[in-house]
């Protein structure tokens, strides 16, 4: 039986974001094909490492006092020293602490790094941050045996420290979405077509305030709804965003529940995708499974995975002109069009049973023959 062991996220079941969630359907993918999959899951408190199991995944769970980015850092190190005890292959979910992996080089282990965005690029990262993202994509590079790029782009950029044939690029997956409770609008008093909907972290590389100026410049006759967890007591940015508002923009905070999130897509009448920097973006993707008209930055990473299915702003005024255009009702043939594209692509590229057979494909490659029997 082939074993795999995952580090790098926070844990599953999946409760924090995109890694976590692919990390889930990948183990209980790889399970239901015959491996032996084992997470690694960061928990609050002290105590003792324990183990557990969910849905035939294994897990082990590291308890950890300091839940910041202190206490991840930490959790990091004691999962990858933890995983030096073990035999299998290792898959590491992104590069922030890749400096790390130099132990299981070091042993001899096969580790595979996912290298996620180009995270020393954001905005709201310090120089002391950014320097320590930067240092660690360089380990990741180094000490992962193989690497995964989940955009054409970013293989291209990682092919600048490494030789591209050390590169794999497989984009992040979704759920189709055909269907979904219009009841779950009421209570923000919506009407499917009625809003345009933003979900996304609230942070400058985002363009938050680009998009809210732009829509609140004149009157619409249309809602905005912007998802995301805003504190603007403690948040300059959030507090410019807020402020920078019209009274036709909903600000419901972060919404966890499943099935709200996907009724606010499907019933939109654009999805609206700000992100300037990273690869292939879980909310876009899932935006393209929701067969959204999508409204997105024009960025490379932005064009591959939309495609047809968006129209494309650089910058306030261009996003301003475009909710000016197409928030009105003689674009509604284009608007299906575009609709339909998001399907189209979506079926051809990101379905989950697409991803993970690749994902699959390759972990068998880099499989250790000496543990192979």
């Amino acid at each position: 039986m082939k074993k795999l062991f995952i580090l790098g996220i926070r844990g599953i079941p999946a409760r924090h974001g995109g890694f976590e969630t692919f990390a889930e359907r990948l183990s209980l993918y790889l399970v239901k094909n015959g491996w032996q999959v084992t997470v690694y899951c960061q928990e609050d408190g002290v105590g003792d490492i324990s183990t557990s199991e969910w849905s035939g995944i294994q897990r082990i769970h590291i308890p950890m006092a300091n839940t910041g980015v202190a206490g991840t850092m930490f959790f990091d190190w004691k999962a990858t020293v933890h995983a030096l005890g073990q035999r299998g292959l290792f898959l590491t979910l992104g590069y922030n602490t890749a400096a790390f992996n130099i132990l299981q080089r070091i042993k001899g282990q096969t580790n595979v790094i996912n290298m996620d965005g180009i995270e020393w690029k954001r905005e709201k990262w310090g120089l002391v941050a950014k320097t320590w993202f930067w240092l660690n994509e360089r380990a990741g590079c180094w000490f992962g045996n193989h690497l995964v790029a989940d955009h054409p782009m970013i293989k291209e950029h990682l092919a600048t420290r490494v030789s591209n044939s050390k590169i794999t690029m497989i984009p992040y997956g979704g759920d189709r979405v055909s269907d979904a409770d219009p009841t779950a609008l009421a209570r923000y008093n919506l009407e499917p077509q009625g809003f345009s909907v933003v979900i996304a972290r609230p942070e400058p590389e985002n363009s938050f305030l680009q998009i809210v100026k732009a829509f609140s410049s004149k009157r619409r006759n249309h809602k905005l709804v912007v998802l995301g967890n805003f504190t603007p007591d403690k948040n300059k940015y959030h507090k410019q965003v807020m402020d920078a508002a019209g009274d036709e923009v909903i600000f419901p905070g972060a919404i966890y529940e499943a099935e709200v999130v996907q009724a606010l897509r499907y019933f939109s009448r654009f999805y609206i995708h700000g992100h300037r920097v990273g690869g292939t973006n879980p909310s876009l993707v899932e935006a393209l499974g929701a067969g959204c008209a999508v409204i997105a930055h024009d960025n490379q990473f932005n064009r591959w995975v939309a495609g047809n299915a968006a129209v494309y702003f650089n910058d306030e005024n261009d996003c301003a002109e475009l909710f000016e255009k197409y928030l009105r009702d003689d674009h509604n043939f284009l608007i299906a069009t575009m609709k339909k594209e998001s399907t189209r692509r979506f079926n051809e590229k990101f379905t989950w049973e697409n991803i993970l057979s690749q994902y699959e494909k390759l972990l068998i490659q880099w499989y250790p023959k000496e543990h192979s029997k």
